[in-house]
């Protein structure tokens, strides 16, 4: 609820849609285990004009949030969700009762956070209280509720959440403050007081961060600016505690100096935080799921360890997009910097050291202080990153004694990785799996690269090239890259340029799609016998491959064959789709993965015709004779 309204069940959203539904459940939810009395709920729906049916009205919006929630009344039945037990809306004498786990709620983790932050920061522990404050703040996504029409209640619930949120806010300042972080505040305090420019706390903020960086002039600056904005909009004089500070900052009154015993820089003021993200790129079409699965994951409370979510899917489908994208938005969570290494290059894993040491260079070690052997640069990434909160993205990690080598060692940071395979480690909290785009999806993303008019002027063309794309963003993104580079071409042309280039003379290499370098460096990483039961797909001509059938045509016994599919499945090159009656699962391979692998992989006898000319572009070792004899 901290921002737009979103409610999801096992990641499925089912958030009502329905102006009055929404209102209902927001202020249920706000009460969440509590008896919320029907004439609170009818005061909030329609004040002091109710309809003559109002109790059977009421009743209706309840009846229809259990049926689109699965609510029922009494949280009985089988099995529970993410949450450990099962959500009800109950019935109580005069009113309804949202019964909820807790954190199941935003608006609940953010309180609990901030109640400790608060703790913390009046007990003397300022590093903790910083990290926990930071997570409070992190989850806030907007205006509290900002897509719900309130009412009298839901306005003043929103009105406290927004003044809770501000002073959280402070008291997180305030511990970045006392832990000498004012120049890493600078930026973040500017963008405030440009908000919020009668905001005098966030104004006094800003005047000492300046102070410390040495900008008294600028801090002086400040000052003016806010005693003309109080004095023009609301006929006031500044604050006796800001006239105290202003004084201060004029006479360099050595009472704004950070106190010894909290400074926790060594040798200076710290370097400006690292942002390292790749660019972001155009917008992320038809992966607001997984984004906000993402974003949950990394903004996770009560963890005792690093936030580490790893995004997987099959080659093509925009896991370094989302990423990236996630990357972007998590920012405010992770003030210390944002780190970023690919951690695998021309089909081979990078060097880990290499990217620690490149790591330590950002957070501001020394050259000569970063130490030679790979154990000792992790073990000194992990001291410096121990009291931070800093954010590791990390593209193509391979295995998890990878995905070890860059978790930092504060508790309070996160790590964010896509891999081609699925990784199971007990350190990786949160995954999220990619699929393919939808139609619907898939259009969005052509009318935002190419425009609406090139695409609406023969939609049944542009539904076939997202089809013939198999949905997967880098493949449209390929081929809307072709129609900008040539705007006289319609796409009914593009689907003929696909189809020339696949399927016409010297079409061994053609890769239009612009998947092979994506599918080259994941069947590299895989051993040379699942490769050969990857060609297997690349050489029938057959929607789903069985394991009997797998078994017949690799000449081995069922059980080794339905292990290699399996190995298969697991770096997304094939998918279950269904089991046979004798228990074994049938597998498929999208077309535009399979038409890639036959013109890689195959014997041009066996796949495509060879390429005129090409016999030096033969990148790929020769299939195993146990692959040979089965193509054949």
């Amino acid at each position: 609820m901290l921002g737009p309204l979103d409610v999801s069940r096992q990641g499925i959203p089912v958030t009502p849609s329905a102006p009055k539904l929404r209102q209902v459940f927001a202020l249920l939810a706000l009460h969440a285990n509590k008896i919320v009395r029907n004439e609170k709920l009818i005061e909030e729906l329609w004040e002091d004009n109710p309809p003559a049916s109002v109790t059977t009205t009421l009743q209706t919006y309840v009846y229809q949030l259990r049926k689109l929630l699965k609510l029922d009344k009494s949280g009985s039945g089988p099995g529970g969700d993410e949450w450990g037990v099962r959500p009800a809306l109950r019935t109580s004498l005069g009113g309804y009762l949202l019964s909820i786990d807790p954190t199941a709620l935003d608006v609940h983790c953010f309180q609990d956070l901030a109640e400790r932050g608060r703790r913390d920061l009046e007990a003397g522990r300022v590093a903790d209280a910083a990290r926990t404050l930071a997570r409070a703040v992190g989850l806030w996504r907007g205006q509290a509720l900002v897509d719900v029409s309130c009412g009298p209640i839901l306005s003043a619930e929103t009105l406290r959440l927004e003044e809770l949120r501000k002073s959280t806010l402070e008291r997180r300042i305030d511990a970045d403050l006392r832990l000498g972080r004012h120049q890493e505040l600078l930026g973040e305090l500017t963008g405030l007081v440009a908000e919020q420019p009668t905001h005098e706390g966030f104004q006094g903020k800003l005047m000492l961060a300046l102070h410390r960086s040495g900008r008294r002039s600028e801090a002086l600056h400040a000052y003016q600016r806010l005693r003309r904005a109080l004095a023009h909009e609301l006929g006031l004089d500044p604050s006796g505690e800001l006239q105290r500070l202003h004084r201060a900052v004029l006479t360099a009154d050595r009472c704004l100096d950070l106190p010894p015993g909290e400074v926790t820089v060594a040798g200076g003021a710290r370097p400006e935080p690292p942002c390292h993200l790749p660019p972001k790129g155009g917008e992320l079409i038809g992966r607001d799921t997984a984004l906000r699965q993402v974003l949950a994951g990394l903004s996770s409370v009560d963890r005792a360890s690093p936030a580490v979510v790893v995004v997987t899917g099959p080659p093509g489908s925009g896991k370094s997009a989302l990423c990236t994208h996630a990357g972007y938005r998590s920012r405010a969570g992770y003030p210390d910097g944002q780190l970023y290494a690919r951690l695998l290059a021309e089909g081979e894993p990078v060097d880990c050291g290499t990217v620690l040491g490149g790591f330590l260079r950002a957070l501001g070690v020394p050259e000569a202080r970063i130490p030679a052997s790979v154990d000792e640069r992790r073990l000194m990434f992990r001291t410096r990153t121990a009291d931070l909160r800093v954010l590791v993205v990390v593209d193509d990690v391979s295995t998890p004694d990878q995905l070890a080598m860059v978790l930092p060692g504060g508790e309070g940071s996160g790590v964010l990785a896509s891999s081609r395979r699925r990784l199971c480690d007990a350190a990786i909290g949160t995954v999220v799996e990619l699929g393919a785009l939808s139609e619907g999806e898939g259009l969005r993303l052509l009318v935002g690269a190419v425009g609406e008019q090139r695409v609406l002027a023969d939609r049944d063309a542009a539904a076939e090239l997202v089809r013939t794309c198999d949905g997967l963003p880098a493949a449209l993104q390929a081929v809307a890259g072709r129609l900008r580079a040539r705007p006289h071409w319609t796409v009914r042309r593009a689907l003929r340029w696909i189809a020339d280039e696949l399927h016409g003379d010297g079409g061994r290499w053609a890769d239009p799609l612009s998947l092979g370098a994506a599918v080259d460096a994941t069947y590299r990483s895989m051993p040379p016998r699942a490769r050969a039961a990857f060609r297997v797909f690349a050489s029938v001509d057959m929607d789903t491959v069985s394991v009997r059938t797998a078994s017949t045509i690799l000449g081995i016994g069922e059980r080794d064959a339905e292990s290699l599919l399996e190995d298969l499945t697991e770096v997304h090159l094939i998918v279950p789709c269904g089991e046979e009656d004798a228990g074994g699962f049938t597998y498929r391979c999208l077309p535009t993965l399979r038409e890639t692998a036959r013109r890689r992989y195959l014997p041009p006898e066996v796949g495509v015709p060879p390429q005129a000319g090409g016999g030096g572009r033969d990148r790929v070792h020769p299939s195993p004779p146990l692959t040979l004899r089965a193509v054949r």
